[in-house]
């Protein structure tokens, strides 16, 4: 075998070069067995992002990073329905996978989604699990197959075993300010899906001011990209476009999303644009799976789970399963982690809120220590916002454009500033938009 120099294939890279798949394997091996160290894995992203991949160049990546671990197999449990999932892009405040995937699972589906931590300023749904006492986030990969046979769903972050070049990647990208790369988002994504054995997918690529793609262009590019690598791998995948111009929801920071989640499986309350983006990916998960004939006809068992307590079920059920609490359905905040101090951030001045800097505010909870700087950092799973008021809202006296849960004074007025800072309010609330921009 050759001898492996890292420094010059990322000067291919770097120089505009096509990597062959050989080198691309190399690349990922020396990735996961250590012969590249961390600037020089960094140094390769940072090549990419601005050099980008062929199309060529993007499957190879992709395919090398789902072999680079144990390929999950379900023929030999028997399962009785279709192994779907779905993944975003990352926005701030999502937390649809914490309703979808108990929603599926009670629509017949099972859903083993392996799901990442935060990038930058967006949430990770690993990071929320987290902050559930006792949730086991990277199990043994058996007990994970048994969860998803029993519960119909587990959520877990990349382990050992699946696709870990991806995870180291991942960790890397994120502090070297190459996460808006489509090559190596594509990459990423459905790296962890292939290796999760699925028969269908459904993405949700978020576009906005709070999203990686800023553009709805750039996240067209980006789920045309997916959609088309994963057809060549032999994984159906449709693709939803969605804004993420403000936050999802009411809530932005770990243990308070997972309230949130919660509620919206139990007795409400639903954020209308929150529920609007679980329904219609959940919707396309169904009829691409053939739990559903139609959009209709999935929207009708999609409520039937809901109401009927079926969905809210199997999330305790995953909960419990993967060593959470046995009542996280009942009094959610009495399980979870809370911060000492709350004060409201009040606007600058009383009237409509236009817009927000949804960048800005995932930044407030990122300064608040609910997100990471470093691969390192420790993660405040309790501090974050709550009563997020959202476009359009009326604010002022009695109504503050949200609720500040921080760790100390000093942090909540920061975070109250920012938030100012963040937001225009004026005189009329702007038209509302639909939040699912278009269907790939």
């Amino acid at each position: 075998m050759a001898p492996f120099f890292p420094q010059e294939l990322i000067q291919k890279k770097r120089d505009g070069g096509t990597l062959s798949p050989a080198e691309i394997a190399a690349i990922v091996g020396g990735i996961v067995d250590g012969a590249m160290g961390d600037a020089q894995v960094g140094a390769f992203a940072m090549a990419v992002f601005f050099r980008g991949m062929t199309a060529e160049e993007c499957a190879d990546l992709t395919r090398a990073m789902a072999r680079s671990g144990y390929v999950l197999g379900w023929r030999s449990l028997d399962l009785d329905g279709p192994v779907l999932d779905k993944h975003s892009t990352g926005g701030i405040g999502d937390k649809v996978s914490l309703m979808l995937a108990p929603i599926i699972a009670a629509c017949g589906g099972f859903v083993p989604m392996v799901s990442g931590r935060a990038l930058g300023h967006t949430g990770g749904t690993v990071d929320k699990l987290e902050s559930i006492p006792g949730y086991l986030t990277q199990p043994p990969i058996e007990q994970f197959r048994r969860v998803v046979a029993d519960a119909g769903c587990a959520i877990i972050g990349q382990t050992e075993e699946l696709a870990p070049a991806d995870r180291r990647l991942y960790a890397i990208r994120d502090v070297t300010a190459t996460v808006a790369s489509i090559p190596l988002i594509t990459a990423s994504i459905l790296s962890k899906k292939l290796a999760a054995g699925l028969n269908g997918l459904v993405m949700d690529v978020k576009f906005g001011s709070g999203a990686f793609m800023e553009t709805r262009e750039q996240a067209r590019a980006l789920a045309a990209s997916i959609v088309s690598v994963a057809g060549n791998a032999g994984l159906t995948t449709r693709a939803l476009l969605t804004d993420m111009n403000q936050v999802l929801g009411t809530t932005a920071g770990n243990a308070l999303e997972v309230t949130e989640a919660v509620q919206y499986l139990t007795d409400g309350p639903r954020e209308a644009r929150l529920d609007r983006v679980v329904r219609a990916l959940a919707a396309e998960l169904l009829v691409l799976g053939r739990l559903a004939g139609n959009i209709a006809e999935a929207e009708r068992e999609i409520e039937r789970a809901i109401q009927s307590g079926a969905a809210a079920e199997r999330l305790q059920r995953m909960v419990q399963s993967l060593g959470g609490p046995g009542n996280i359905l009942r009094n959610p905040e009495a399980q979870l982690p809370q911060a000492p101090i709350r004060c409201a951030a009040p606007p600058l001045r009383a009237g409509f809120l236009r817009s927000v800097d949804a960048a800005a505010v995932g930044r407030v909870v990122l300064a608040l220590g609910g997100g990471r700087r470093s691969p390192q950092d420790p993660i405040d799973h309790a501090v974050g916002l709550s009563e997020v008021a959202g476009i359009g809202a009326a604010v002022g006296p009695g109504r503050p454009l949200a609720v500040v849960h921080a760790r100390n004074a000093a942090e909540a007025e920061a975070a109250c500033a920012a938030l100012q800072a963040a937001s225009r309010v004026g005189d009329a609330a702007p038209a509302s938009a639909d939040p699912v921009a278009a269907r790939l």
